[in-house]
């Protein structure tokens, strides 16, 4: 490409971030952050590959052969799964139609980039933990202590809600709503907000959670051991902590692999097989689209199984339908 003007990645670096994604798109922190680790390997990436430090770079050295190169690292190298690698190039393709906007003289390069396709992956069927198992893993913590007091209380809410673990780490007091009825007041992906009802126990046992919170100033209703905000790996450390203690009484838990996320998935399918219309789950879940939500249905086998007791099997002839009497069999004729 011949052109005098080849701008320095790093101010389009932070264009991006400080105004595309913040100011403009109002993104939530968790999308920066994402968008954020997938430009550290990157240029980190590039680094290693050129000798040439990331401020020294500048929008040519990142062409699509490297961006393929690099997405060829993450699998290869980095042994990351095909669905890390297309969520990194979904962040690039972001940035380069920003910056095919920006500068559009590098429009022919970021139409290179943009081409790069995703991978296909496969399809895998949601697992989600049973009720009895669910029900372990909430009596597996040590209520005579805060720590288990507090671990409790978040994996009921957690349950309850179906959150995600973001939105559950940074609730805070003012959130959740006591009255007639309690529910949270949750904000999630794509700065959509939604309102979950809580069941009476989980309310009972929030508030009794706030009341051993008074003394403490912080706003986060689920805070650290130093009372700050609790991180996302610390949130799952509790959780595996839990899932340790359920093992003895219950071995099933042993086989399974059981993240933060496996416990929304419980709570949406727990309420389909309650008979819960998949419409209304999608808007307890925060999904965008009902879509989004019909993996549970392609996942549940008791739904299946009820579908087929209403099928006749294969093999077996149907009784015809006979009339009772001359007028209905003069109607069934016409």
């Amino acid at each position: 490409m011949t052109t005098t003007h080849n701008p320095l990645i790093a101010s389009l670096i932070q264009s991006f971030f400080t105004q595309h994604l913040q100011l403009h798109k109002r993104v939530s922190p968790e999308t920066v952050a994402g968008y954020r680790d997938t430009f550290r390997l990157l240029l980190q990436f590039v680094k290693q590959r050129t000798g040439r430090e990331p401020a020294a770079l500048r929008i040519t050295d990142l062409d699509a052969p490297t961006i393929l190169s690099f997405l060829e690292n993450l699998e290869q190298q980095r042994h990351n799964c095909v669905g890390s690698r297309n969520v990194r190039l979904a962040a690039i393709r972001t940035f380069f139609r920003w910056v095919a906007l920006r500068e559009p003289e590098y429009i022919d390069l970021a139409t290179r980039v943009l081409a790069i396709p995703t991978k296909r992956t496969e399809k895998r069927i949601v697992q989600a933990v049973t009720r009895e198992e669910m029900e372990a893993l909430l009596k597996a913590h040590d209520l005579s202590t805060w720590q288990g007091r507090r671990d409790h209380a978040l994996l009921l809410t957690l349950y309850n809600s179906g959150a995600r673990i973001s939105e559950i780490t940074g609730l805070q007091r003012n959130q959740v709503k006591f009255g007639g009825s309690t529910f949270l007041h949750l904000h999630g992906k794509g700065r959509k907000e939604r309102t979950v009802p809580l069941w009476p126990k989980t309310a009972r046992t929030l508030q009794a959670w706030f009341r051993e919170l008074e003394d403490h100033p912080q706003a986060f209703v689920f805070p650290s051991i130093r009372g700050a905000r609790l991180s996302r790996d610390g949130a799952n450390h509790l959780l595996q902590r839990a899932v340790i203690r359920a093992s003895v009484g219950c071995p099933s838990l042993c086989e399974r692999r059981i993240s933060p996320h496996t416990v929304r998935h419980a709570t949406a399918m727990h309420l389909l097989q309650s008979g819960v219309d998949i419409s209304v789950i999608a808007l307890w879940l925060g999904h965008e689209s009902i879509e989004t939500t019909h993996i549970y249905l392609e996942a549940d086998l008791k739904t299946k199984e009820r579908a087929l007791e209403k099928l006749a099997p294969a093999g077996l002839t149907v009784r015809r339908y006979q009339a009772e009497d001359e007028v209905l069999a003069f109607l069934a004729a016409l």
